[in-house]
């Protein structure tokens, strides 16, 4: 299954995508894809549900939102493509990098980006998200992917003077109202035959400018998964953001980044692509 969800920011329904790429409206199901909805099998449910009633069409022209909703934490992975610790003049970490992002960031796929009262160093990263399926503490590499309930394309916004020349943790730099666009929809287990093989891109104004696969990962999803549950709880429909490839503005000589007007587009083999065009805060 495709999950999206689809009307205003903040009162969004759920939907899915059919398998001929029509957006349906199931709001009749009567939940929205959050916690309670993933702990209780409720894409079982869905499922199963969709068999025996029909369902409306979305209009083309509604917004889509993030297609979960918002989660108890947006967990993300830094320097976790090599080429780009290389560009961020960093070493490969010999542990995954941890940092959060503040779940008020999330937002719609194509929403405008906001870059921040006093920014001048707004940057992008393309990266693969996974979808927490159940609770998950202390679990292994090797049962790892049971507590996966699937995947959806994120774009982490950085705001990297916030993020680096600050003080504190990053968590300042990327927890901006609109730095977390998520969908367009989440695509569950079994539509990814191997998301450690996805090719992923970016391009700022019409120029691609991030190039990469999955298959570049240091630390992979089990790895991940397992890790981080060794120092918190993974809820139902938490947020995993997995890491950046190459590409980003921090990486350019001399750094290049976001300014009003800019339009940035990104995608992931399999699921979907986004758009978001930057708006002067304010």
């Amino acid at each position: 299954m495709k999950l999206i969800r689809f009307g205003a920011f903040e009162n969004e329904k759920p939907g899915v995508l059919s398998s001929d790429g029509k957006k349906l409206n199931v709001s009749a199901f009567g939940e929205d894809y959050n916690e309670k909805f993933f702990a209780t099998n409720g894409l079982e449910r869905l499922s199963e549900w969709l068999k025996t009633n029909e369902c409306p069409e979305v209009s083309e022209t509604e917004r889509l939102g993030s297609c979960v909703a918002r989660p108890s934490k947006i967990i993300c992975i830094g320097l976790n493509y090599a080429k780009h610790a290389a560009e961020s003049g960093m070493d490969v970490p010999k542990e995954p990098v941890v940092f959060f992002k503040s779940t008020t960031a999330l937002c719609g796929p194509n929403d405008n980006v906001i870059i921040p009262r006093n920014s001048v160093k707004t940057d992008w990263e393309v990266e693969l998200a996974v979808i927490i399926g159940k609770k998950a503490s202390y679990i292994t590499e090797e049962t790892a992917m049971d507590y996966v309930a699937g995947y959806a394309l994120h774009n982490d916004y950085s705001e990297r003077e916030f993020q680096l020349e600050r003080g504190g943790q990053w968590v300042k730099g990327k927890s901006n109202d609109t730095f977390a666009p998520l969908g367009p929809f989440m695509a569950t287990k079994d539509e990814v035959a191997d998301p450690h093989n996805l090719n992923l891109w970016l391009e700022l104004n019409g120029k691609k400018i991030q190039d990469s696969n999955t298959n570049d990962l240091i630390f992979n999803i089990p790895q991940i998964v397992s890790y981080l549950s060794n120092f918190m709880t993974l809820l139902p429909g938490d947020v995993i953001s997995t890491g950046t490839p190459a590409g980003v503005g921090l990486g350019f000589k001399p750094p290049m980044y976001l300014k009003a007007g800019d339009v940035v587009e990104l995608g992931i083999e399999g699921l979907g692509e986004q758009k978001q065009t930057a708006l002067a805060w304010g």
